[in-house]
This record gives structure tokens, sequence and C-alpha cells, in this order.
């Protein structure tokens, strides 16, 4: 019994060790703070056009499908939808391939409210006739 569970354990490091994560990850995200119709800018690894498909916020109750505007190998600059409700927003991520996943990502952005700031117009001293 002793020497099974000691093969059990060999096989599972071994296929740990051994299998290579093709899947792309996220290392930072900036701004951590934004409105509606912002750009974000994230970098990582493999996130070229042959691993990831498309790029979304969750609240994990709504899934928000971003604009990409620019996709590299080690960054993605996307625009936060007109229609983002505020609130703290997990980045998620929908590889390509055969078998396509979405990933959740260990980062976050604040999504604000977008206010429209209108003031009050400066009169124009009238002229003396």
């Amino acid at each position: 019994m002793r020497s099974l569970a000691l093969a059990a354990t060999f096989v599972l490091a071994v296929s740990c060790f051994a299998y290579n994560d093709d899947a792309p990850q996220v290392n930072t995200l900036s701004p951590k703070v934004a409105k509606p119709g912002d750009t974000l800018e994230i970098t990582g690894v493999r996130l070229d056009e042959n691993k990831v498909d498309e790029v979304f916020l969750t609240d994990h109750k709504f899934d928000m499908k971003m604009k990409l505007l620019k996709q590299e190998a080690t960054c993605l600059k996307v625009r936060v939808p007109p229609f983002a409700k505020p609130g703290r927003m997990q980045l998620l991520l929908l590889t390509k391939g055969d078998d396509p996943k979405l990933l959740e990502q260990p980062l976050y952005v604040l999504i604000e409210e977008n206010s429209t700031q209108i003031g009050q117009l400066k009169k124009e001293p009238e002229k003396q006739k």
C-alpha cells in the first residue's frame, strides 16, 4: 500500500513539472482607476493574437467585452466600454484554440462613474458705449 501511494505521488510530481503551460498571464494593469471610455494597458506574457481572442471586465454577474486597440505578445491596450457600471471589476481573458477557456486574471480595475461637469459660463464684461 505504501509503495502504491509513493508511486502515485511520483507520477503526480512528474506530471506537474512536465506540463508545458502556454496559457496567457497578465502581470500589470494600469491605470487602476478608470472611467467608461478610458484606455487600459495590460502587460504580461503570451498575450499575442494566437493566444488571446477577447478581453472582458467582469463583476462575476455580467461580463463586458472590451475593444482591443493594440495586441502584442507582452502588451494589450483595451478600451473600457461606455456602458461600464461603477464598481470593482476583474480582468477576464478568452483564449483561442480548439478548446477556448475564460481565464480570470488576478488584476482588478475600479470603474468610476462617468460624470460630466457642467460649469457656469463666465459673463463677458459689457463694453461701454
